[in-house]
């Protein structure tokens, strides 16, 4: 794990580099990420930082919704990501999963949400298929 410069924010994924040198290049475009947990971390952090534009354009189209919304739900505050197990995924591959738990709070209630993602990796790039949220 890198030191990031104490003057730029830590990335939310928990990886311990600065958002810039982590989920940001992929949500600013300067790269794709190049494995399905890599494109995970970088949907969560999206999520914390309602990046609606980038989950939409890494959702497969198949299951891509219209629309998100995120603020017009009820204020979530994440706090933290762990990847429990992942299956294939890796740049040579066509398919991935990755089981995560995220931990988050609404209105002063702490939750998480367990779920095994699917990826697929279309043109070359990996996409969200879709999840199932576990107990």
């Amino acid at each position: 794990m890198s030191a990031r410069p104490c003057n730029t924010p830590p990335c939310p994924c928990g990886s311990g580099q600065s958002l810039a040198a982590c989920c940001g290049r992929y949500h600013g475009g300067e790269q794709w990420p190049d494995t399905a947990v890599a494109l995970m971390r970088s949907r969560y952090s999206a999520y914390v930082l309602g990046d609606e534009a980038y989950l939409l354009a890494s959702w497969h189209p198949d299951t891509r919704p219209a629309a998100l919304n995120l603020a017009d739900e009820l204020p979530v505050k994440w706090l933290g990501l762990s990847v429990l197990d992942q299956q294939a995924g890796q740049p040579g591959d066509s398919h991935g999963t990755v089981s995560f738990v995220a931990r988050y709070k609404v209105n002063g209630r702490a939750l998480r949400l367990a779920e095994t993602s699917r990826f697929v990796r279309e043109a070359g790039r990996w996409c969200y298929l879709e999840g199932d949220v576990t107990a």
